[in-house]
């Protein structure tokens, strides 16, 4: 399962970095990257969740392809999804991440050996997802505030 969504990722970066706000999407990509990176080192590290299946086992306790490649692919295109809408309109669609995301993740916990909740439930996946989906959104806003040409 992993090898698939290793495969699905690496086929999506070409369509996901094209387009006139590469940059952009870099630093949302890069971002995303950092702050699931370290949400997850400390889940892992208090032992709320463990990952038996994954990549580099001896050098790593998370999974690198949830945090450093699958987490921010969909935040770019929940980016692209969310990026001309309003404060309400931004909230509704982190809706439509973050519930299904939880639903997968409780489905897979209880069907797939890829990871093990300790002191976790889909509530926490939730909260974490939308948290990190509104925190990188917010970062675009600023981006977008300060990227405008001054007349």
């Amino acid at each position: 399962m992993l090898r698939g969504l290793l495969a699905l990722c690496g086929a999506a970066v070409p369509f996901l970095f094209i387009g006139s706000k590469v940059w952009e999407n870099l630093v949302i990509f890069f971002s995303k990257g950092v702050l699931s990176t370290l949400i997850d080192a400390y889940v892992v590290g208090t032992k709320r969740i463990e990952y038996p299946v994954r990549p580099f086992p001896s050098i790593f306790k998370t999974n690198i392809i949830y945090d450093m490649l699958f987490f921010p692919l969909l935040s770019v295109l929940w980016i692209k999804q969310s990026y001309n809408d309003n404060l309400r309109g931004i909230l509704l669609k982190s809706l439509t991440w973050s519930i299904p995301m939880s639903a997968a993740q409780w489905y897979l916990e209880r069907n797939s050996r890829l990871f093990k909740w300790r002191r976790w439930t889909a509530f926490h996946t939730f909260t974490s997802v939308s948290f990190t989906l509104l925190t990188i959104r917010g970062l675009v806003a600023v981006i977008k505030k300060f990227a405008k040409p001054s007349n």
